[in-house]
């Protein structure tokens, strides 16, 4: 039976900030996530998946996110996987950073050399909620979602796909429109077998097929250095008018990509979750 293996576990703000590791059957490697336990949770307590952008892993928004403090006050239990599997073996996974290794784009690739392992979306929402969740106590939790970049795309898609699962939605930056750049071209051209399958990892593509999902807000710096070629936050806020789905674009002077930018407006965001978690779970 596969099971969690606790590597680390520190107090912070009253709660406790642990890591874990796994042998997952989607990716077929051993997986870290790391999980934040507010204090006093319990079964209900809202669970929040923060999916991270390109390069990242699991621990970069525990170090660099500054969410626990926050959290902790409203009372959040905070997921972060990795983004993608490690050593799968698989010729040419490291020779690209924006693809392969720590480039997963929370998909399910379809292309032979990726599909035994680069099963992202099928280990976020079904390997690791049922492995996790009991581990933690939180299978009656009512569930969010939110990432930065490619992870701000990740939250996007899998919110508009499953609403019933997660009843909140935010976005850091995200990749809104990876069809149309050169990010997301590259990255389901690499891993998917027909252009037709791009729509469902497609924010804007999903909105405009008709999903929907709760109020999404996203925060963008306009200083970012990827915002006119990658991200296209402008499109997706149009297409979501059109269709009347309910999205608020903050647009932030002076701001760039790194965490410094997502650290400053976090708060906001776990306010804006706690918010539809709590109607939730009444």
């Amino acid at each position: 039976m596969i099971s969690l293996i606790k590597t680390s576990e520190f107090l912070c703000f009253g709660g406790r900030q642990i890591r874990y590791e796994h042998l997952s059957t989607a990716t077929r490697t051993n997986m870290p996530v790391s999980v934040f336990l507010p204090p006093g949770a319990n079964e209900k307590t809202p669970v929040l998946w923060y999916l991270s952008g390109l390069t990242c892993n699991d621990q970069n928004v525990v170090t660099k996110g500054g969410f626990q403090r926050v959290a902790a006050e409203l009372g959040l239990i905070i997921v972060c996987p990795d983004t993608s599997p490690r050593g799968a073996g698989i010729e040419g996974e490291d020779d690209d950073w924006d693809f392969g290794t720590g480039a997963g784009f929370y998909l399910d690739a379809t292309k032979e050399r990726w599909a035994k392992n680069y099963l992202m979306e099928t280990y976020i929402t079904k390997e690791l909620p049922t492995l996790l969740l009991p581990e933690i106590g939180a299978t009656s939790a009512p569930q969010g979602i939110f990432g930065h970049s490619m992870g701000g795309h990740g939250a996007l898609t899998l919110g508009l796909k499953d609403p019933d699962r997660y009843k909140s939605v935010s976005a850091f930056s995200p990749i809104c429109a990876p069809s149309q750049v050169p990010w997301g071209r590259k990255a389901f051209a690499g891993y998917l077998q027909n252009q037709d399958e791009w729509t469902a990892y497609d924010a804007n593509e999903l909105v405009k097929s008709g999903k929907r999902c709760p109020d999404i807000l996203i925060d963008q710096g306009a200083a970012d250095s990827f915002l006119a070629e990658q991200l296209s936050p402008d499109v997706f806020v149009s297409t979501c008018s059109e269709a009347g789905q309910p999205v608020e674009l903050r647009m932030h002077e002076g701001y760039d990509h790194s965490y410094f930018f997502i650290q400053t407006f976090m708060e906001d965001h776990l306010r804006h979750h706690a918010k539809f978690l709590a109607a939730a779970a009444l």
